[in-house]
């Protein structure tokens, strides 16, 4: 079983910045393919980034705008948000698998956290 914890969320104006973090005390290096996923209101979940082996990669809404880090000594993954609107508010998740070398937004997620709310306004 992994844990996850989220904290970082928020509400922010416009063109703003958040730091989403989770706390993966029993992460692995290169064992689980980690991601982050959003769900607004009456929406589907929206996969928006995943990290591999120090490699990130983005869904295009957020890309140029999101970033994904990992600190292995801490077992903390982050999520660094810059120039949010308000079509990046929702309810964000982060999520892990195991994997054997594959790591993106289609795959099957074992763990989830809770969730951080993220409310940005106009």
């Amino acid at each position: 079983q992994v844990q996850l914890v989220e904290s970082g969320g928020g509400s922010v104006p416009a063109g703003g910045s958040l730091r989403l973090s989770c706390a993966a005390p029993d992460y692995t290096y290169s064992r689980y393919c980690m991601g982050w996923f959003r769900q607004a209101p009456g929406k589907e979940r929206e996969w928006v980034a995943n990290f591999y082996r120090a490699t990130s990669i983005y869904a295009d809404s957020v890309k140029g705008r999101f970033t994904m880090s990992l600190d292995n000594a801490k077992k903390m993954l982050y999520l660094q948000m810059d120039s949010l609107s308000p079509e990046d508010t929702a309810m964000y998740y982060c999520a892990a698998t195991r994997t054997g070398g594959v790591c993106n937004g289609r795959m099957e997620y074992e763990y989830w956290g809770q969730g951080t709310q993220v409310t940005v306004s106009s």
